[in-house]
């Protein structure tokens, strides 16, 4: 019998990150599971009339029961407090509908939502974190540690760790801090640590190599802003430019043009020999074939032990290998064991040029587009995270029949 399973997703399946890291799993679970889906989509977004029909397809052909609510961001904290009042009522009638045994929460204002209806509705609840979201707007500068949003955010964290039935971190690092709060010590709930995972079927390398015109492409690929340390990846660009004067930049972001180029003006990058492209995301495989390798960086906080960036996977999919900085989640450990990538853990300008030498020399090794496909294969699978959660809602269901609501 298919568990019946309400997901609920703050970020709208509109969303690139949407379409990457909520469409892909629950079109995979809804083979094997009732899926019912609650999502909170921008208004503009809304209006891409052709992705909105797109998406209703997808979801109606692999079994997904989709339903969405516009999302507000202003006034900040009132509109937050509305959205979840909503998504409790309407989350509340959805589980009821579909007599919903398991409510899988994405991050934390969704898993807000989802310990009301669990009260209201008697299913288990699954706390899938995504990140240690409020300590990660302190350090993106977004809230000040001293705030009001800060401190009732932290008193709810403690609630969702305190009172869900699962707990999925994205890192074995973030699990390992989970385990040591304090509150926790004595009573800690059930983890399982699920990396972000990449659907192997979309991000695959390309039968036909690159044709190289250029001596060197290297690629960045989503957000720049916040704790994404873009002003470093410009730096890097720069050296690259400067000792590599057949390189290239290419970019694929969406909504952040004007601000990435500006930063690369601040650092004297030659903007003539950098592309900057808004793809929708089934076109994103095809532009990460285009580059030799993938460059990202996080803030190396507290609050990244738990992150782990969507690129890596995909970039690695792709038969490429990465440069990133360390003390962000698993990504020092993967690209470490798997020899598919540089870790740099300062931006000096010695370590800088070392970076670059031995990541174009690691891109011209025989065999280093399978090893990095082989890595993503081990490490984020679509297909092995899907399992996982599987056997999280088979755990929670059973014990949903065990205690009657």
């Amino acid at each position: 019998m298919k568990t019946s399973v309400l997901y609920i997703s703050y970020t709208g399946l509109l969303d690139p990150l949407g379409q990457s890291q909520v469409l892909q799993y629950v079109a995979g679970l809804a083979s094997s599971h009732q899926m019912t889906l609650l999502t909170f989509e921008k208004r503009e977004a809304l209006r891409e009339t052709v992705l909105v029909t797109d998406l209703k397809v997808q979801c109606r052909k692999a079994g997904v029961d989709w339903h969405h609510l516009n999302y507000h961001n202003s006034p900040n904290m009132p509109a937050t407090l509305y959205d979840v009042m909503m998504g409790v009522r309407i989350g509340v009638r959805l589980a009821r509908e579909a007599n919903a045994s398991v409510v899988h929460c994405r991050s934390y204002l969704a898993s807000l939502m989802g310990l009301l209806i669990k009260r209201a509705t008697g299913a288990r609840h699954i706390f899938d974190m995504r990140g240690f979201w409020p300590d990660e707007r302190v350090d993106g500068g977004i809230w000040q540690k001293d705030s009001f949003k800060y401190r009732i955010f932290k008193r709810l964290e403690r609630a969702l760790f305190q009172y869900t039935d699962h707990v999925v971190s994205l890192t074995h690092s973030g699990e390992a801090e989970i385990r040591q709060f304090d509150y926790l010590l004595e009573c800690p709930p059930p983890i399982s640590v699920i990396p972000t995972c990449t659907n192997l079927n979309i991000f695959k390398p390309s039968d036909l190599a690159r044709q190289r015109v250029e001596e060197f492409t290297l690629g960045y690929v989503g957000s720049a802003g916040s704790w994404y340390m873009f002003d470093q990846v410009a730096l890097v660009v720069k050296r690259l430019f400067s000792t590599s004067p057949g390189s290239r930049f290419l970019v694929i972001n969406k909504g952040g043009h004007e601000f990435i180029r500006r930063k690369l003006l601040l650092a004297d990058v030659d903007l003539n020999r950098v592309e900057i492209r808004a793809v929708p995301f089934h076109d994103v495989a095809e532009e990460i074939s285009r580059m030799d390798a993938g460059i990202f960086f996080y803030q190396s906080d507290w609050s990244r032990c738990a992150t782990c960036p969507t690129r890596l996977g995909e970039v690695l999919a792709m038969g490429k290998p990465c440069l990133a900085n360390g003390g962000v989640g698993d990504v020092e450990r993967v690209l470490g064991e798997t020899r598919t990538g540089i870790v740099i853990n300062d931006m000096q300008p010695e370590t800088l040029n070392q970076a670059l030498d031995q990541l174009i020399a690691i891109c011209g090794e025989p065999g280093v587009s399978g090893r990095c496909r082989a890595a993503a294969a081990d490490q984020f699978s679509l297909r092995e995270g899907i399992e996982s959660y599987t056997a999280i809602y088979a755990s929670l269901a059973s014990e949903t029949q065990q205690k009657p609501r």
